[in-house]
């Protein structure tokens, strides 16, 4: 379906444009995750720090039916056209936000996205005039909610994921 105001798709949502400060990922038809579920992995992490973005509210758009999970706008900018040593910087401070969650008991699970799904690489993970952001949370996790044994394995994965997003980063 055409959406108005397209901002991006990925493999399940659409998030479009509703303000210079606002977008709404849309919830039509069957999703990965459960809007009320996404909503509540998003607050939890805003309560830790700023690294994933703003939620703002659950709302329903009338024009096109469907539910949205309303966030921040974010800008992104272009990090390649920083020096290493600034990007190093947003890399550390990246690394102790990214540690304050998990410790939090929040994991996002979609660092590095897998090959047979569409996107790049690295992609949830946006660069702005604040530093690095998080977007997507619709498959994280909170420990409260897989236990022990299945959070850790996801904190494994991705501390590998965030290495290779290190030299994604500091060296393209």
């Amino acid at each position: 379906m055409k959406y108005p105001r397209k901002l991006s798709s990925g493999a399940n949502n659409t998030v479009i444009v509703l303000s210079d400060t606002e977008v709404g990922k849309l919830y039509v038809g069957d999703t990965r995750s459960e809007i009320g579920s996404e909503a509540e992995k998003m607050q939890f992490a805003n309560r830790i720090n700023n690294l994933v973005a703003k939620f703002i509210r659950l709302d329903f758009n009338e024009t096109i039916q469907a539910e949205m999970l309303v966030m921040e706008r974010i800008y992104p900018i272009d990090f390649r056209s920083y020096e290493v040593e600034i990007r190093e910087l947003w890399f550390d401070v990246f690394v102790d936000e990214i540690t304050a969650l998990h410790t939090a008991g929040f994991v996002h699970r979609d660092l590095k996205r897998p090959s047979n799904i569409q996107g790049l690489a690295f992609d949830n993970i946006l660069l702005t005039q604040t530093g690095l952001r998080l977007i997507d949370v619709g498959i994280s996790a909170l420990r409260s909610q897989v236990g022990d044994k299945i959070f850790d394995k996801y904190i494994e994965i991705e501390i590998n994921e965030i290495e290779e997003f290190r030299t994604y980063f500091l060296n393209r």
